[in-house]
């Protein structure tokens, strides 16, 4: 039996339910959701929901996933940024920060993404880097180019758990998008 007929009842409940407001059992649903559809299903989702008007701005959301990220989950996260916006970007962003609130290890990150030295951000790196401007590499990553968002949902879609803190709205939009598909498959 394919994960879709496994899944009907649950997902016709969300079928064309993006404006809709979230079900009291979002959570639930989406982890049932996120435990059998295929990855690129989920990513579709997560990227609906990144994409949309009725959440915050995608950087925003970002921030938020990874402030509740952990040190690799960071990483990977900000490796994702600098491959499609460039590491000049990431160290414009954090030289503006720099001051009395960095210590010497962003400075030495700044230093080597700015130099080109560096374009792997490891976890230790990642720790360092406040999400305030996480939130503002994403919005600027996205901007550059915006198939970022579908990179960052493919990631995200290994990590269900932390995508539910994105809240019941996006979740509703993103189980929507998922519901959708199905449909149409």
């Amino acid at each position: 039996m394919d994960w879709i007929t496994q899944l009907r009842g649950v997902l016709q409940q969300y079928n064309g339910a993006a404006t809709a407001p979230a079900r009291s059992n979002v959570h639930d649903d989406f982890e049932q959701i996120a435990q059998s559809a295929p990855q690129a299903e989920l990513a579709d989702g997560i990227a609906a929901a990144f994409r949309s008007e009725q959440t915050p701005e995608f950087g925003q959301m970002v921030k938020q996933l990874f402030s509740n990220s952990s040190s690799d989950e960071r990483a990977r996260v900000l490796n994702a940024f600098v491959a499609a916006a460039g590491p000049m970007l990431l160290s414009q962003i954090l030289s503006r920060r720099e001051g009395a609130d960095t210590d010497n290890k962003l400075s030495e990150l700044i230093n080597l993404l700015r130099n080109g030295e560096e374009t792997i951000i490891t976890p230790e790196q990642a720790e360092q880097i406040p999400p305030e401007a996480v939130q503002e590499i994403a919005t600027q990553a996205k901007t550059k180019d915006a198939s970022v968002v579908d990179q960052v949902s493919n990631f995200y879609t290994a990590h269900p758990a932390l995508v539910k803190a994105l809240g019941p709205m996006a979740l509703n939009i993103a189980l929507s998008e998922i519901a959708q598909r199905s449909q149409r498959s």
